[in-house]
């Protein structure tokens, strides 16, 4: 056994690589090597032990939504969606702001991807809402937030990655963060709203007379019924217990195609090609991380490092909430220097155990990490979304921090408060649904 000291400056070394640009596999690859050399561990029984673990069925919905959420990107449905929730917001100011966080929920809630859906989107509504005579810096800030609701509201690539890693039901970790979701939705559109309460020269949406409004209507809703449809027949088949979450992503890709191909027909063989390469891409950099972190993973087990962590934290205090907000704490400084896939494959199995010894269910923590990791992906230093957001939008990273972190203290903070300390909020749908 290593001591805990040096177990310690091993841990350190890892966020050290990863601050300093050390690709993610690499850099778990090299933490693994230094412990096998400290440990003096027969490195014969890592190799096995990674392959079986990737060598799961359930991992399968990884890639098939990846490329479902490509073809989604590419068939125009973006514009669909936006076209038809405009309808229902009304002249109100902020309006464009709110069609943007629904938008983001809903095309999310379809790819799975937060990156496709700040591209998507934020191609669409950057635009108008800049028309519109809305601040740039505060609408590239929405949107950077707003589209990680897809990784809440599922199917949620990263909800199959926590619940691989933890061993639990993915039907139940998918209905754990919809409620928060759906109650972060709203929560930004509201603070959106009050963001512009005091900006001049911000126009409202023109919805004509009445007859012109239920024609328009009439031809955004057939158009987008489509695309509407993507997300009933996917999570109804989750939720109705016909398919499970790899089922419904191969139904979610032939969907996606056929939409694609014969009713948008915005899909053509050339652009499925470099769909099906990038899939491959992003299969094969998640596949190598998934290895590299288990092999780690299972070396810490070995050296009990959820036990140090444990012992470090009661420690401290043994008081339940003081130890979900360390937890939290913790899982924000991650979140803020690594990305999402590897911020849930590193805490989910280090801090599963402090969480079972205050009574938290895996599937309670499967909503607490999800807005944490989340959050890290929109907080500085490293925030990959909002750096996204600044480029897309051709927006200054400055313009956009302060309502940022307007939306960090009183939308994100809130929301994980809430998630924490209600259980009720992630376990009611679950319990109901399941059981």
């Amino acid at each position: 056994m290593i001591s805990t000291g040096v177990m310690a400056a091993v841990l350190v070394l890892l966020l050290f690589l990863l601050c300093f640009g050390v690709p993610v596999p690499f850099a778990f690859f090299g933490t693994s090597m230094v412990l096998v050399f400290l440990g003096g561990y027969d490195t014969s029984f890592l190799l096995p032990y990674g392959y079986t673990k990737v060598s799961s069925y359930v991992l399968l919905a990884i890639p098939l939504f990846i490329m479902a959420g490509g073809i989604i990107e590419r068939s125009n449905m973006g514009e669909k969606l936006v076209n038809f929730i405009e309808l229902f917001v009304g002249k109100v100011k902020g309006s464009l702001g709110v069609v943007a966080v629904v938008s983001c929920a809903v095309f999310g809630a379809i790819t799975g991807s937060a990156a496709a859906t700040q591209s998507v989107i934020g191609s669409i509504m950057w635009p108008r809402m800049e028309a519109a005579g809305y601040s740039k810096g505060k609408s590239a800030a929405l949107i950077a937030s707003s589209c990680l609701l897809g990784g809440m509201i599922p199917p949620s690539g990263l909800m199959i990655i926590y619940a691989w890693t933890a061993q639990v039901s993915v039907l139940q970790c998918f209905l754990a963060t919809l409620v928060p979701g759906i109650i972060m939705a709203i929560m930004f559109s509201v603070a959106f709203v009050v963001m512009l309460r005091n900006d001049d020269g911000v126009q409202v949406l023109a919805t004509g007379n009445r007859q012109e409004y239920f024609q328009l209507a009439k031809k955004r809703t057939t158009s987008a019924i489509p695309a509407l449809l993507f997300p009933v027949i996917v999570l109804g088949g989750i939720y109705g217990g016909f398919m499970t979450a790899t089922e419904a992503a191969a139904v979610s890709v032939v969907y996606a195609t056929l939409v694609g191909f014969f009713i948008y027909r915005e899909l053509k063989l050339k652009t499925l090609g470099s769909v099906l390469v990038e899939t491959a891409t992003t299969t094969g950099v998640i596949m190598i991380m998934l290895f590299m972190v288990m092999m780690l993973s299972r070396l810490l087990i070995m050296e009990d490092v959820p036990g140090m962590f444990l012992e470090l934290v009661t420690s401290i205090s043994t008081n339940k909430y003081v130890i979900l907000i360390m937890v939290n704490i913790f899982m924000i400084i991650i979140g803020m220097l690594m990305d999402d896939v590897s911020s849930v494959l590193l805490c989910t199995p280090l801090l599963m155990p402090i969480m079972e010894s205050i009574g938290i269910s895996p599937i309670h923590f499967a909503s607490i990490v999800c807005v944490n990791i989340s959050l890290g992906c929109v907080t500085p230093p490293c925030a990959p979304l909002l750096y996204l957001a600044s480029r897309l939008s051709n927006t200054p990273v400055s313009a956009m921090m302060k309502p940022t972190l307007l939306l960090i203290a009183f939308v994100w903070l809130p929301a994980l408060l809430l998630v924490t300390f209600i259980p009720a909020l992630s376990l009611t749908l679950p319990g109901m649904i399941t059981g």
